[in-house]
């Protein structure tokens, strides 16, 4: 027996997969970041200054779940890696902790990676941290595809630097052109100071 879609079904099955494309804004960009000097595609939704940052859902070092939203009240600052265990995320992690001691209690220092939670846990204990929250994006990729920062090369998080102000609003954002290099501390870390009022 042969089916025959209605009019309205195949309309239907031409307009879904553009529907899919666009919500959320996923993309693909080029040109932003490269990667030991090889271009590498960010994919995800690009976020803006100025917007209310998207609320994201990461596992932390007990398995729980956290949320953005976990942190509304305090000045985040969020950095994405693509694993504490190489040297510039060892780097970056660690400087990170040292300068936020700063910044005061209502500033938090939330950084996100792919590495699995006891691989961060297992980091921060061996490494002393104690200011920066390390958290894991590897079960909801939350993180990565809504500040658009995975790397579609290799899966992993791009450097970035983004700080969201006490009512979740985004006031900086730093996506760092080669992944092999540190982030602009001082620029973050006054964005952080400014946004915490």
């Amino acid at each position: 027996m042969k089916h025959v879609l209605s009019p309205l079904a195949a309309l239907a099955l031409v307009l879904l997969p553009a529907c899919a494309s666009t919500h959320g804004r996923v993309t693909e960009r080029t040109g932003l970041v490269t990667l030991r000097g090889n271009p590498v595609t960010l994919l995800g939704s690009p976020v803006s200054v100025g917007e209310s940052a998207p609320d994201f859902v990461v596992v932390a070092a007990d398995m729980g779940e956290k949320r953005l939203s976990d942190f509304r009240g305090r000045t985040v600052v969020l950095t994405t890696v693509p694993s504490v265990e190489t040297k510039v995320c060892d780097t970056e992690t660690r400087t990170f902790n040292e300068r936020a001691t700063s910044l005061g209690d209502d500033v938090v220092v939330l950084t996100v990676s792919m590495d699995l939670p006891m691989a961060q846990k297992r980091w921060c204990a061996a490494a002393g941290v104690d200011r920066v929250e390390l958290l894991s994006d590897y079960r909801y990729r939350s993180v990565s595809d809504l500040y658009g920062v995975r790397i579609r090369e290799n899966g992993l998080l791009a450097r970035a630097v983004f700080v969201i102000d006490p009512q979740g609003v985004l006031r900086y954002e730093q996506i760092v052109p080669e992944v092999a290099t540190e982030p602009d501390y001082d620029a973050a870390l006054a964005a952080a100071a400014e946004a915490a009022g």
